[in-house]
């Protein structure tokens, strides 16, 4: 955690900077049982004796738990209620310029030091039961001296729980210094959950691979551009992260404790990983369409050789038909008796031959993958 900071922000560096649209295919807010998932707050108090749970907690509830100045950590779930939640703010004396970056959806990821405080911005991007579309949910934390807020758009009963079991059996207790190592483990589990996600569009790149190769289809194109967009949010999301915790470091480097800076150092690996695996999966939307336009190139080449076939089979017939449909009173093959059949003969040997030379330079051959 920073102890010591002299720097302060730049004008402007903590105004809103809201996304045009969401990483995910939902609109502006996120939307439950027919409207903003409901305010709810709930606080770990951090106490000598042990950690306290409170659920359910007003602003007036918050004034009184935070005024025994114990660690807290206060998280707040839902957004409907902003009145409510502007009050708790308030009483956890949030300074008035970091508050529209909790509160306004959505937000561009961020992750910024103010004073003696960190502000992170992320979001949780999750796949509906069809891969290729994304849900997003903006997830936001502060963290300063005995304090660490998490502010969530969707309200989970029971989150974080397993980080909550931790803090109740910790040996030795709790304390405020685990605050710090919430927020890597609140931010790590973020970033985890983009692994899975990236997993899902490989394997799902893979089949659509397979898939043109077999029976090359333009709805099988539409839905690898389709994940090539979600990759382009995912990398949207990635990128800022990854240049301001790179900044963080250079500039808090001499103020951070050995522990945190670490910390901080896995988190910049974990998001240069996820950069790379996204980049990575783009370049493989890209053989999937290089694999399309390399399967409807062979195929349209098998229409076309077929076509030749045919038309060099038919030329010589079609030369003979043209000599023998002039009908020219001298031409004596008009009166043979058996002139008809002996050029049907003749047609027939001669399309044999053509046949037989074909097949011999592999022109019958298919080259294109069987329609499965």
């Amino acid at each position: 955690m920073i102890t010591k900071k002299e720097l302060h922000a730049f004008p402007g560096t903590f105004s809103s900077r809201r996304l045009e649209s969401r990483p995910g295919n939902l609109p502006a807010a996120l939307y439950v049982h027919g409207g903003l998932a409901p305010t709810r707050c709930s606080v770990v108090e951090i106490a000598p004796d042990g950690v306290i749970l409170h659920d359910q907690v007003k602003a007036s509830g918050l004034a009184a738990i935070e005024a025994k100045g114990n660690p807290l950590w206060v998280r707040i779930m839902g957004l409907s209620d902003l009145g409510e939640f502007k009050q708790l703010l308030t009483t956890l004396q949030v300074p008035d310029v970091i508050q529209p970056v909790l509160a306004e959806t959505p937000q561009a990821p961020q992750l910024q030091d103010y004073l003696d405080s960190v502000i992170v911005c992320v979001h949780r991007l999750s796949s509906s039961r069809d891969p290729s579309h994304l849900i997003s949910e903006q997830v936001s934390f502060y963290l300063r001296a005995n304090l660490l807020l998490s502010v969530e758009e969707f309200d989970r009963h029971e989150p974080y729980g397993k980080l909550t079991g931790w803090l109740q059996n910790k040996t030795p207790a709790a304390n405020t210094d685990d605050l710090d190592d919430l927020l890597h483990a609140l931010f790590e589990e973020i970033l985890h959950q983009y692994f899975p996600l990236l997993e899902v569009m490989s394997d799902r790149l893979d089949d659509l691979e397979e898939s043109v190769l077999r029976s090359p289809k333009p709805k099988l194109l539409n839905k690898a551009f389709q994940i090539h967009s979600n990759l382009r949010h995912v990398r949207r999301q990635l990128w800022p992260l990854l240049s301001q915790i790179r900044l963080f470091l250079r500039q808090n480097q001499a103020e951070l404790s050995p522990e945190s800076a670490e910390r901080y150092q896995d988190i910049e690996q974990h998001l240069n990983q996820l950069f790379e695996v996204s980049e990575w999966l783009r370049h493989q939307c890209d053989a999937v369409n290089q694999a399309y336009m390399a399967s409807v190139g062979n195929r349209m080449n098998q229409v076309m050789k077929t076509l030749t076939i045919i038309s060099v089979v038919f030329a010589p017939l079609t030369f003979l038909a043209g000599i023998y449909g002039m009908n020219f009173v001298d031409m004596p093959e008009l009166k043979w008796s058996y002139g008809y059949p002996l050029c049907l003969l003749f047609m027939a040997i001669i399309s044999a031959a053509m046949i037989s030379w074909l097949s011999q330079r592999g022109w019958f051959q298919d080259w294109t993958t069987s329609r499965g």
